[in-house]
């Protein structure tokens, strides 16, 4: 069976430092790769993926450097390595790039099909840390909810949402588990939206957020911020959210 070659080689891989700059293990960030390798089909199911001695020369590490990134795919279930046969690609993304970030006001009101929403925390009298919209005048007090969207037993959506505290009151506790943030404010009568903000980055997983989301630590992520600001020029909504990057699609239209 032929060996598929890395694609790994660049210049900022030449560095054999054990950290980069943010002060990342060098093995976490070619497990990073290698799993988006294996995500993305470049390293396919059954497929012998290159050698340590030839993924070392490659990235400019050592061979222990790269046995600890193997081995953190082969704890995953994403790779077989056998004496004397070499290492094997055993996972096939499934359902790849079916999450997809809404880029406009109908789709974001949409729920998506088959998901299922858990409350995990809420807290009144609260006020959202970091609001990257300047858009609006907060108001006095938020109720924050931490909840969790998950498909076919799969978590893909982390989310602490901020709902000012007088409209929080007047919303029927199933809506929560049952629709879109932004769906329950469209639906509210007497609630005028003026402006929404949404802004997207991307990131990797901490400790709180893998447990969460059932990805390996340092896993590829999709932050999405975004800001709801009625008539009356009020902050009534902010939400963080957090999307597992193996799932996270973005469709933009182009004038």
């Amino acid at each position: 069976m032929e060996r598929k070659r890395s694609m790994l080689s660049s210049p900022g891989d030449r560095n054999r430092g054990k950290h980069n700059a943010g002060g990342m293990p060098r093995y976490l960030q070619l497990s990073m790769l290698f799993r988006r390798h294996i995500s993305s089909g470049t390293w396919e199911n059954g497929a012998q993926i290159p050698t340590v001695d030839e993924l070392a020369g490659e990235c400019g590490v050592a061979r222990a450097t790269v046995r600890q990134a193997l081995g953190i795919l082969e704890k995953e279930g994403l790779i077989e390595r056998y004496r004397a046969r070499g290492t094997f690609v055993t996972y096939t993304p499934q359902d790849h790039l079916w999450c997809e970030v809404e880029t406009d006001w109908n789709g974001l009101l949409r729920s998506r099909e088959g998901a299922v929403i858990e409350v995990l925390s809420e807290e009144a009298g609260q006020q959202p840390p970091n609001v990257l919209h300047k858009i609006g005048e907060r108001a006095r007090s938020y109720h924050r909810l931490t909840r969790r969207h998950s498909r076919h037993g799969v978590p893909f959506l982390l989310a602490d949402v901020y709902f000012d505290e007088a409209l929080f009151k007047r919303i029927q506790p199933e809506a929560f588990t049952t629709k879109s943030s932004l769906s329950i404010l469209a639906g509210m009568r007497g609630i005028d939206i003026a402006d929404v903000r949404q802004t997207l980055t991307m990131g990797s997983a901490d400790v709180f957020t893998a447990q969460q989301l059932e990805i390996p630590l340092s896993a590829p992520v999709a932050y999405v911020h975004r800001s709801a600001v009625d008539r009356n020029g009020r902050l009534v909504f902010v939400t963080d959210g957090i999307y597992r990057g193996d799932v996270v699609r973005i469709d933009i239209k182009l004038k």
